[in-house]
């Protein structure tokens, strides 16, 4: 998984949400406001990241069980590819 190109996390008014800058995000006229959780996973995307390799790192910063964080890393990201903001 990996995020689309224009696609980053900011701050606006204490809450995080991804935003589309630049040419790469040109149709997205959207914000998505997300949660700590969500924004932490966010941050792990790197290009090379699968749904073990989420689940691990949600795990290690987070007191969750394995099979409760693989449902929220399987969840999550079915939604982000849903909406266009991480491409496989």
């Amino acid at each position: 998984m990996k995020k689309k190109d224009g696609m980053v996390l900011r701050e606006v008014c204490g809450e995080k949400v991804l935003v589309g800058e630049g040419l790469g995000a040109v149709d997205f006229g959207r914000l998505i406001s997300l949660n700590d959780t969500a924004a932490y996973l966010w941050e792990q995307l790197d290009g090379n990241s699968d749904i073990d390799s989420l689940t691990l790192a949600l795990c290690k910063e987070y007191d969750v069980e394995t099979e409760v964080a693989r449902h929220d890393v399987e969840a999550i990201l079915e939604e982000w590819i849903k909406t266009g903001v991480v491409e496989r």
